[in-house]
């Protein structure tokens, strides 16, 4: 089958990292030999890459048109307005995509969108697939359907897409039930989870990894951007509790300069340390190098940085929100907190220390959450819903 994957959630020569998720499961959707793909994923457009611009120069650095991993990727322009241009973003990314989409289509002939995140991209591709004739499947995947539809005119739209989706896939129950909350038909909607390649995230020689990082004693790790969301704040604020440990924060973004100056006052510069973005590929040393990872996270769609850690031997601590009890069902994988603060936390940390699993344990805990499930589940559903088209048509 041959598909047109659509989101501004993909990596690209610039953002490496941003959008990992949806590559990652599109690849090993590709690997099974059952399904093709081009990649639409639209960047915001910005005139100028000079450097004096800031981050939002990156944009303009943007290749027109690249290949990751074998897969064909173009990168049409869109018009973003900060601050006010939420409700006019779904219709601003349909207009900038939709040249390019039908350039696309007359040479692919595509058979089904497969778009990821459900504002504005979802909304975006039910308005692609109407004007190309073909059906949309929408992934959500966090905050597109537990905090946008917070907002009138966006809830108006999503409500609008997912009912006129062909299928919607939620990563975890949790979100599969917010659709259906949002007026999707359930018999649409299914649960497929993000997987995690074991390949890429494997134990390393921990020795080596935590002489390299230059840390000894116990060692935490938090990765994830630095964001008001993944509430660092509350797992640099635990390690008030838990003297003689190390913090390692993997990540970049606006809340770094805050979290510095938290980490000052409290006197912790010795114990807590910002390492900034870091290669994907290079996570599992970074892993390596903990006792345990932490995800304070008020929110997730599907947390990838909980398995990424396990594959790599390491246990984690985990906030207790939708989706994360659904990655750590078992001693081995780590605990979830009691109570979401920084004490919570660090109370978690101390039980986890005192029955600490074997890495192996762990290890081989993520290995059952591979990815040819997953795969498998889409090729099912769009097999159904290509299957319904054709007798529609016929």
């Amino acid at each position: 089958m041959r598909l047109l994957t659509f989101s501004t959630l993909f990596p690209n020569a610039e953002q490496p990292n941003h959008g990992v998720f949806v590559e990652n499961r599109l690849r090993h959707l590709v690997a099974t030999g059952e399904a093709r793909a081009t990649v639409l994923a639209p960047v915001p457009y910005f005139p100028s890459s000079a450097a004096l611009f800031g981050t939002w120069s990156r944009y303009a650095r943007v290749p027109r048109s690249e290949s990751r991993h074998g897969l064909s990727i173009h990168h049409p322009r869109y018009l973003v307005i900060p601050k006010f241009g939420m409700n006019f973003a779904p219709a601003l990314l349909y207009r900038a995509s939709l040249s390019a989409a039908r350039r696309l289509h007359n040479v692919e002939r595509f058979d089904l969108i497969d778009a990821h995140y459900v504002y504005p991209d979802g909304v975006a591709a039910v308005r692609l697939g109407a004007a190309l004739g073909l059906p949309v499947v929408i992934t959500a995947r966090g905050s597109d359907v537990t905090q946008l539809p917070d907002f009138s005119a966006p809830r108006r739209m999503i409500r609008d897409a997912v009912t006129r989706a062909a299928g919607l896939i939620g990563v975890s129950a949790a979100l599969r039930q917010r659709l259906i909350e949002l007026g999707a038909d359930p018999a649409k909607t299914v649960t497929l989870r993000n997987g995690i390649d074991t390949r890429m995230f494997h134990p390393v020689d921990r020795a080596a990894a935590r002489a390299a990082l230059g840390v000894s004693g116990t060692v935490l790790i938090s990765v994830g951007g630095l964001i008001p969301r993944k509430r660092h704040h509350l797992t640099i604020g635990a390690m008030r509790h838990l003297p003689d440990t190390t913090l390692l924060i993997v990540g970049d973004g606006p809340e770094r300069a805050a979290l510095q100056m938290q980490i000052d006052s409290l006197g912790l510069s010795a114990r807590v340390r910002l390492l900034g973005p870091q290669p994907h590929a290079d996570l599992p040393r970074f892993y390596g190098a903990a006792d345990a990872s932490v995800l304070a996270s008020s929110r997730e769609g599907w947390a990838n940085v909980l398995l990424e850690s396990m594959a790599c031997g390491t246990p984690v601590i985990a906030s207790d929100i939708p989706g994360n009890p659904e990655v750590v069902q078992a001693a081995e994988a780590g605990l979830i907190v009691r109570e979401n603060t920084a004490e919570g936390i660090a109370e978690a940390a101390r039980s986890l220390f005192a029955a600490l699993p074997d890495r192996t344990a762990t290890r081989a805990y993520a290995e059952g959450f591979g990815w040819d499930e997953t795969s498998e589940g889409q090729l099912a559903l769009f097999r159904r819903i290509l299957a319904r088209s054709s007798g529609a048509s016929g």
